[in-house]
C-alpha cells in the first residue's frame, strides 16, 4: 500500500497541465444527447415554466434550432411531442399515425439536416387520455395490447426516417417484439435504445409538465411498470433482457440518483450504456443557479462529468446546447 511521506499524491494536483493530464473522465460534445419538445404550429415557441430556458418548438423553429446544434457538434437529438388533448385517445391511435406529429418532424429535420442523428421517445403517455404509458383495461395497464401498439409506432417512426427508437415504457418483453416488427418491415438499420431501468421517480414532474400529460394522470402513479427506487439488483436483470432482446443501446433513467446503477451496469455489459439527466436535475440547478447559491456552469459541467465517470457512452441533458457551447469556447 501507498503511504506518506514517500508516496504524495498532491503532486498529480499541483498544476492545471498535469490534472489535465491524469484525469480518468473526459467530457466532450460527443457525448451529448439534446432533448427537444415538438408542437403543432409555425414559429411558436412556448416556454415551460418549470424548466427554465427550454421550450415547446414547432417543426419549422426545430429545424433552426436543430441546425445550431449540430453546428454546436451535438451528434443528436431526441424527439418528445407535445399533442393535443383532442389527439389524445384511450388507445393511443395518434401514436402511429402517418402523418402524426412525431413523423413530421422526423421526416423535416432528415430531409434538411441528414447528418444529425434523430432518437424518437417510443411510449403512449403524450397520447392516452389518462396519462399513462400503455394501454389501460379496467384499471390496469395491460403489457401485450400496449407492445402490439409500440410497434406500429416504433415502424411509423422508422419509416419517417427516424435513426433510433427509444422504447421508455418498461413493459416486458417490447425490446424483442419491436426489433422484430422492424426487421419484417426492412428497418434493420434502425437502431433501439432501450430504457432499461427506468425508476417511478419523482424527478420527471416538469417533464410531465413540458409534453402535457401531467393533468391526465392527476394523482395516479407509474408504479406497477417503471422500477422501485430502491432496487438495484433487479435493474441490472431489466437490463440483461433487453440486451438479450435485441437491444443496440441501453438506458438508466433518472441520473445521478441512480448513477450507482450506471456504474454497475457498465463494468457488468458491454453494451452501451447511456443515462438521462432528467427534468427534475435540470429544473433543480437552474433554480439554485438563478438564486446564487451555485456556480451553475461548473456545476453542470461537474454533474455531467459524474456520468462519464460512472461509465456512460452519452448522457441526454436539456443542458446539451449550453454546455456544447461551454466545450467549445
Amino acid at each position: 500500500m501507498k503511504k506518506y511521506p514517500e508516496t504524495r499524491l498532491r503532486r498529480l494536483r499541483a498544476h492545471d497541465f498535469i490534472r489535465r493530464l491524469v484525469s480518468e473522465a473526459h467530457l466532450s460534445v460527443d457525448d451529448l444527447i439534446w432533448p427537444v419538445f415538438v408542437k403543432e404550429g409555425k414559429s411558436e415557441r412556448e416556454s415551460v415554466p418549470s424548466m427554465p430556458g427550454v421550450e415547446r418548438l414547432s417543426v419549422d423553429v426545430l429545424l433552426t434550432e436543430a441546425k445550431a446544434a449540430h453546428g454546436l457538434g451535438i451528434p443528436a437529438i431526441a424527439l418528445f411531442p407535445v399533442v393535443g388533448t383532442e389527439h389524445k385517445s384511450e388507445n393511443a391511435e395518434e401514436a402511429y399515425r402517418d402523418d402524426g406529429l412525431v413523423q413530421r418532424a422526423v421526416s423535416e429535420l432528415k430531409n434538411n439536416i441528414p447528418e444529425i442523428g434523430v432518437i424518437t421517445d417510443i411510449a403512449l403517455d403524450p397520447y392516452t387520455s389518462h396519462g399513462q404509458d400503455g394501454i389501460m383495461r379496467d384499471g390496469d395497464i395491460v403489457n401485450d395490447e400496449t407492445i402490439a401498439v409500440l410497434e406500429k409506432q416504433a415502424v411509423s417512426h422508422a419509416c419517417a426516417g427516424a435513426d433510433v427508437v427509444a422504447p421508455s415504457d418498461m413493459m416486458d418483453g417490447r425490446i424483442g417484439r419491436i426489433r422484430a416488427a422492424l426487421d419484417a418491415a426492412s428497418y434493420t438499420q434502425t437502431a433501439i435504445l432501450a430504457y432499461s431501468a427506468k425508476y417511478a421517480s419523482s424527478f420527471y414532474g416538469p417533464f410531465r409538465d413540458a409534453v402535457g400529460s401531467a393533468a391526465a394522470l392527476g394523482s395516479a402513479d407509474k408504479r406497477t411498470y417503471q422500477m422501485n427506487p430502491a432496487n438495484g439488483a433487479e435493474a441490472l436483470d431489466e437490463l440483461a433482457m433487453d440486451i438479450d432482446e435485441g437491444a443496440d443501446m441501453v438506458m438508466v433513467k433518472p441520473g445521478l440518483p441512480y448513477i450507482d446503477i450506471v456504474a454497475r451496469a457498465c463494468q457488468l455489459f458491454n453494451t452501451p450504456v447511456f443515462s438521462y439527466h432528467v427534468s427534475g436535475e435540470y429544473a433543480m440547478l437552474k433554480a439554485a443557479g438563478a438564486q446564487g447559491w451555485i456556480d451553475e456552469r461548473q456545476c453542470v459541467l461537474e454533474s455531467l462529468l459524474a456520468f462519464k465517470r460512472a461509465g456512460a457512452r452519452a448522457i441526454l441533458t436539456y443542458y446539451a446546447v449550453e454546455v456544447a457551447a461551454w466545450l467549445n469556447e
